[in-house]
């Protein structure tokens, strides 16, 4: 049965009743949020007819409910969208797109998430993406540096940095970053600080202006939950269509020349052997960052000469890091790869193996091909973070994980090879999107290939 609660104003006069329908326990066993509606009570009812009119409501609601109904339009937009987030979920959407969708929430609900779905209208959402336009918008990245003496306090507890790294669930490198003063993630940071049973740390965080990249991602949201709402007929048409959008910008990739690549291995000769072998399979591969993270050694064939990426390594603040599904099921790929990176992919196996024994008990093999000190699953911004000191120490251009990327699927197109076997190694889902990425590189490529032409058939003799 639907339950029903009053709701006066500070006069105590009755305005509305809230109904509420439980919907029980999900798959997970986990409490799934009612159904909910408000029922508002004209100035001209008596108490006893409003209540009566409302049981009346509430029995038609929860009948609604039961048989697919989830809702009647006046049903406020931040509510409706949780059951639809909700339903997303339950559906086996990615929990990374569950993630990012309640990110997004955070920045509509303030402006819209009162809005009745019925009263919703396009100016609503014109307003909302031009004040997502606005500089200071968007929420940077937070960081944390120690505020006290690490290496002092470690001293005074008798602890060393590895036994901290197993009692804070760190990798042990964070442990030594932190010591040194640099900044690490605000989690690494707090479970630092709860292992030394002291506040160790002093966050940072910066703000930032939205692209109107991440605004379209905004709209996409809002548009998928209304589409949803016409679909139960709460609403009779996507109002989300007659919203102005903002112009997203074609950025060009970024790729490095074949110099700057020459300069990257060389400096890599200098670097430890498993961030020399990962770097080397981001730029061969092409690989995402979270894929060449996720890579299992069971997955390289040594006998054919590829890998198979099955597997992503990602991060999401609720759960920390996690396995994942790649990006797409285009995504799951075989990868062929020449003769020398397999050669390197065997001398790091061998110093891995070394490792394991050399590190005993503290290493839990899970069988990752990159792995932190301690055998479990990378934190992706490790890899990240490391490219950004690497190039530092070495005076190389701005290096990204994604960059390597580029690169190699650049390289590829100047070299002759077609969009459809470019976009299978990228694990695309479709050819279009290859091509819409790299549009300007296979222009340059074209004119390239123009510039050969005209020298083998047009040069004086």
């Amino acid at each position: 049965m639907a339950n029903i609660q009053e709701r006066r104003d500070k006069a105590g006069k009755l305005i509305s009743y809230s109904i509420r329908v439980h919907r029980g326990r999900g798959s997970d066993g986990k409490q799934l949020k009612p159904w909910t509606a408000t029922f508002e009570v004209s100035p001209t009812w008596t108490e006893k007819s409003a209540r009566k009119k409302a049981e009346a409501f509430a029995a038609t609601f929860e009948k609604e409910c039961r048989e697919g109904v989830t809702s009647d339009s006046r049903q406020k937009f931040a509510a409706y969208c949780d059951y639809v987030i909700e339903l997303k979920e339950q559906r086996g959407v990615k929990h990374s797109t569950i993630v990012r969708y309640k990110e997004l929430t955070g920045r509509i609900y303030p402006q819209i998430g009162h809005i009745k779905l019925r009263d919703l209208r396009a100016d609503h959402l014109n307003d909302l993406y031009t004040q997502l336009a606005k500089p200071g918008a968007g929420k940077g990245s937070s960081k944390a540096t120690a505020k006290v003496d690490l290496a002092a306090l470690l001293k005074e507890k008798r602890f060393t940095r590895v036994d901290l790294s197993k009692k804070a669930g760190v990798p042990l490198r964070t442990v030594y970053s932190a010591v040194k003063g640099e900044r690490v993630s605000k989690e690494a940071a707090a479970a630092i600080s709860d292992a030394l049973g002291v506040s160790a740390f002093r966050e940072e965080e910066h703000t930032r202006t939205l692209s109107a990249k991440t605004i379209l991602e905004h709209h996409r949201l809002i548009s998928t939950v209304l589409e949803q709402a016409v679909k139960e007929g709460l609403v009779p048409f996507n109002v989300a269509s007659r919203a102005t959008l903002p112009k997203a910008e074609h950025k060009e990739v970024n790729y490095f020349q074949p110099e700057q690549v020459a300069a990257i291995r060389e400096a890599l000769e200098w670097e430890p052997m498993k961030w020399k072998t990962l770097v080397h399979l981001l730029l061969i591969t092409g690989a995402r960052r979270g894929e060449v993270l996720g890579l299992k050694w069971d997955k390289v064939d040594f006998d054919g000469s590829r890998i198979y990426i099955c597997n992503s390594v990602l991060y999401s603040p609720d759960v920390g890091i996690y396995e994942s599904t790649p990006k797409t099921e285009r995504s799951r790929r075989y990868v062929a790869l020449p003769g020398e990176t397999m050669q390197l992919l065997r001398r790091y196996r061998a110093w891995q193996a070394e490792e394991r024994l050399r590190l005993g008990e503290y290493y839990q093999d899970q069988g990752f091909v990159f792995a932190q000190d301690n055998g479990k699953p990378m934190h992706p911004d490790s890899v990240t973070d490391w490219l950004k000191k690497f190039s530092k120490r070495h005076g190389l251009p701005h290096i990204n994980a994604h960059a390597f990327r580029h690169t190699m699927a650049s390289m590829l197109y100047f070299n002759g090879v077609d969009s459809v076997s470019i976009s299978k190694r990228l694990g695309h889902a479709q050819v279009s999107t290859t091509a819409n990425i790299y549009a300007h590189v296979m222009e340059e490529a074209d004119q390239r290939n123009a510039d050969i032409l005209s020298s083998i058939f047009l040069k004086k003799a």
